[in-house]
């Protein structure tokens, strides 16, 4: 087991290696393109079938104890190590990691985003993955911060390179630029925070310190180091109001560089909250952790106000820059259960984190679907070209939006439910020297998010799926009721009056959209049914976590 977490981590860095390689005879198919491709695809199935062999191999009944462990001296002056495993904490995202960047791969072979050599699309895809796997299984604070910065640079690039620039402001590059100098500049200050902990005190070991539970860091330390880590956590979460670049990258970033960056890169920072600020530093914690329920609770009621001004009629709102700002209300609501500093709080975020990137990953890949068809996002005009007949255009395909958004609003039964319910349960009793009466009004605000949330994604689903029906002129065809043309090529851009578009043309959802898709549905239902699954595995790990290591 010891190897085989190795090879997950080091398998995608030999596959981007090897992706510059001539390919076997045999193996090149119809072309260079569609061999590289394959190859991404086969790397990408590789490490998700090797993930799922450690998650079949994992004792559920020591899911608190860390296993598949490494440890290697690196750097002896520092006492920096190569200190690899996995708990219930970081398995479940390690796998989540896994098979996003296997769907993606599947799908860029069906869909290649348009763009530069497909060579340098797949190797910075298999970079991007190495890095994300080795933030959640590296257990060093130096190789946390290595493993953590490791993957800006290939969305640097996905976005810059093979995005778009609809709806952007400045363009792909500038989200681009935005995405990286924001996550950067965060890094830094982590980085110093980081360091003062290891230094202070004298090992850089994440097991270590954890154990010890901050005995040996005076408060004064662990507040400037959880103020200083935060502040990079925070900016990657993303928290309000360190989210402004989230909603360009989103927007400008292709199809499967969103499906990434909101599935696994935003897990990245609240993973780093539970697994180095909670149990390192908790005096440092106590002390900021009702600042952080209430930039998480205003978080959660921006978001949603702002989706549901992006979802008014009229207002030219891009669905994907309402999903991203769905995402700072989502990720909110995991900030409030890591601040609550409870097993129930820690143990609904957590879940929040697997079920957000499984439906927000599936909401990504519809609206790309959508705008492959239509050759835009714009609500208006989807709401228009779709004229009162997704569902009956493109039943798979409305149906499919519509369940997305109906487990993103937290229906029971699907897993967005489970999250949301145990962290404002978590703030109805918080950790003992918090506030209770703080976090009952957060739980409330939280509660009120909700609501807003349920409102703009049921508006989404009523205009994009049933469309708006607009006044006919006289001797003008009904978009609605007229033929439709289902066929496998995009149509054009809506140009017609009143947002009909003027050569109706729908594909329903292709063989290669449905493969992609379905796991992610099917997780979603397992998981909103059968909640132990990962409660099972996470809540001993945030038990002894919460404790010091000593439960």
């Amino acid at each position: 087991m010891q190897a085989l977490l190795a090879l997950i981590i080091a398998g995608p860095l030999i596959g981007a290696a090897a992706v510059f390689l001539p390919a076997p005879p045999g193996l090149k198919g119809r072309g260079p393109d569609q061999a590289v491709l394959r190859h991404g695809v086969t790397v990408t199935g590789a490490i998700l079938a090797a993930a799922i062999v450690l998650a079949l191999g994992f004792d559920r009944d020591h899911a608190s104890r860390m296993q598949a462990t490494t440890d290697i001296s690196w750097i002896k002056a520092l006492d920096v190590r190569i200190h690899l495993g996995v708990d219930g904490i970081s398995l479940p995202l390690l796998v989540l990691t896994a098979l996003l960047t296997f769907l993606c791969a599947l799908y860029s072979y069906f869909k290649m985003p348009k763009g530069p050599s497909p060579k340098a699309f797949v190797a910075l895809l298999l970079l991007l993955e190495s890095g994300t796997l080795a933030t959640f299984a590296v257990l060093d604070l130096l190789l946390f911060f290595l493993a953590f910065e490791m993957v800006l640079i290939p969305m640097y690039f996905l976005i810059a390179r093979w995005g778009g620039s609809e709806g952007v402001p400045g363009g792909r590059q500038a989200a681009a630029w935005k995405f990286i100098l924001y996550t950067l500049l965060g890094s830094v200050v982590m980085l110093l925070g980081l360091l003062l902990i290891g230094l202070k005190a004298g090992t850089f070991d994440m097991v270590a310190l954890a154990t010890d539970n901050g005995r040996g860091l005076s408060t004064s330390t662990q507040v400037i180091a959880v103020l200083a880590i935060g502040v990079g956590l925070a900016v990657k979460t993303p928290m309000w109001p360190l989210h402004s670049w989230l909603p360009d990258a989103h927007t400008a970033a292709p199809t499967v560089g969103s499906v990434l960056l909101a599935g696994v890169l935003l897990k990245m920072g609240t993973y780093g909250f539970v697994r180095i600020v909670l149990p390192i530093a908790p005096d440092g914690m106590r002390t900021f952790a009702p600042y952080l329920a209430a930039l998480a609770v205003v978080g959660i009621v921006y978001g949603s106000l702002a989706c549901l001004a992006l979802a008014r009629q009229g207002a030219g709102g891009d669905l994907k820059r309402l999903i991203a700002y769905s995402s700072v209300g989502h990720m909110g609501f995991v900030l409030l259960g890591i601040a609550t500093m409870t097993p129930t709080g820690v143990n609904g975020a957590l879940f929040a984190n697997i079920a957000h990137g499984l439906i927000t990953g599936l909401l990504f890949f519809l609206v790309g679907a959508l705008k492959d068809r239509y050759g835009t996002a714009d609500l208006d005009t989807l709401a228009g070209a779709t004229g009162a007949a997704l569902y009956g255009r493109a039943p798979r395909l409305g149906g499919l939006l519509a369940f997305a958004a109906v487990a993103s609003l937290g229906l029971p039964g699907l897993a967005g439910f489970w999250g949301e319910m145990l962290t404002m349960f978590g703030a109805f009793d918080p950790a003992d020297g918090l506030s209770r009466p703080a976090f009952l009004t957060f739980m409330a605000i939280a509660g009120l998010g909700t609501l807003l949330t349920a409102a703009y994604l049921l508006i989404v689903v009523r205009r994009v799926c049933m469309g708006v029906q607009a006044p006919r002129e006289p001797g003008t065809a009904d978009p609605a009721t007229g033929p439709a043309d289902v066929t496998d090529t995009p149509a054009a851009p809506d140009t017609g009056a009143r947002g009909t578009p003027a050569a109706p043309g729908f594909a329903d959802v292709r063989t290669y959209e449905l493969v992609t898709w379905t796991p992610l549905v099917a997780l979603t239902v397992l998981a909103g049914l059968w909640p132990a699954i990962l409660l099972g595995l996470s809540d001993p790990a945030v038990q002894k976590l919460l404790a010091g290591g000593t439960s």
